[in-house]
């Protein structure tokens, strides 16, 4: 239990310590948002009266101490360009990219484990080289080429979904899933490839070692080594893989939502930065942070469950 109560208080300053470079970061890069909201009608009056609105005439150790306030108490402020609170905006983009991330990430998990199994436990054979030639093909495509490519083969050649159909899950759910899972297999196949070929290591060095070869010698079948002995052991490095992964899918969400037309914190995001809306890209840049450090945390507690030396510290 301390172990994992150090790695939950290592998260949580984590967190604030991304949190303070994330406002330090904008704060003193060029550029004055009150220019870009006013552009031409720019004037010396309309720009004072408007950083007066903004905060932006206080110092930064004056905003930045605000900031915090707010963003502890769950306030990111209003944003520039729509005139809301921030926290408004993104709460209603952020469930988008949450649940594109978790539906890759369970494809991932649903693609990878099951070929990595049945190629491992028929290593050598047509279907091992089959499956192999596959991975190698997945791996090598980026997720936005990849949603690209599946665009166009299964959009407007099979006309199986249509590009830029989305629907929210608010108005139907079961369309709003058909429609993400195209967006999520661009995601998951290449992270699905290195799961795969990382797994498969795994359990066929595992099956090479003395005990698995004393648990054929028993007269356990191929099936019940491979589930009970040789599976355990092979999956402690993909779990920290699935860790990576996940964080990375975090980021792959948002790129791929351009590519799908989803209205996540992707196309946001962009719009923002374009528009030098500091509080929401500030705000959508500490979201992701916090989605990316809580997923390795639940992974490094989850990495602890199956080997309890890890979270204690011992060897």
């Amino acid at each position: 239990m301390t172990g994992i109560v150090k790695k939950i208080i290592g998260s949580i300053l984590t967190i604030a310590v991304v949190a303070c470079l994330v406002f330090i970061a904008f704060a003193v890069i060029p550029g004055d948002p009150a220019v870009a909201k006013l552009g031409t009608q720019a004037t010396p009056e309309r720009l004072a009266a408007l950083r007066e609105t903004m905060g932006l005439n206080k110092s930064v150790p004056a905003r930045f101490v605000e900031w915090i306030a707010g963003v502890v108490r769950g306030d990111f402020g209003s944003s520039y360009s729509y005139s809301m609170p921030v926290t408004k905006l993104i709460s209603d983009k952020l469930p988008v990219t949450v649940i594109l991330t978790l539906y890759s990430f369970v494809l991932m998990i649903v693609v990878s484990v099951p070929l990595a199994i049945v190629a491992a436990r028929h290593e050598n054979s047509a279907i091992d080289r089959v499956i192999q030639i596959l991975s190698q093909v997945t791996m090598s495509v980026p997720p936005f080429f990849g949603g690209i490519i599946i665009t166009l083969i299964f959009g407007l050649w099979l006309h199986l979904f249509a590009p830029g159909g989305y629907v929210s899950y608010t108005i139907d759910p079961v369309r709003f899933l058909t429609y993400m899972l195209w967006p999520a297999l661009a995601i998951a196949l290449p992270k699905g490839a290195m799961a795969f070929s990382l797994l498969y290591g795994g359990l066929t060095t595992e099956r090479r070692k003395d005990y698995a070869r004393t648990a054929y010698s028993r007269g356990n079948s191929t099936k019940d080594v491979f589930y009970k002995h040789l599976l355990k052991n092979a999956c402690i490095p993909v779990i920290t893989f699935f860790g990576m992964a996940l964080a990375d899918m975090i980021a792959g969400s948002i790129v791929i939502e351009q590519v799908f037309g989803i209205p996540g914190l992707g196309r946001i995001l962009l719009i923002s930065i374009q528009n030098r809306d500091y509080p929401v890209v500030e705000a959508i840049i500490v979201c992701i942070a916090v989605l990316v450090i809580v997923s390795n945390l639940l992974v490094d507690i989850l990495y602890g469950v199956i080997d309890p030396r890890i979270v204690s510290g011992d060897e």
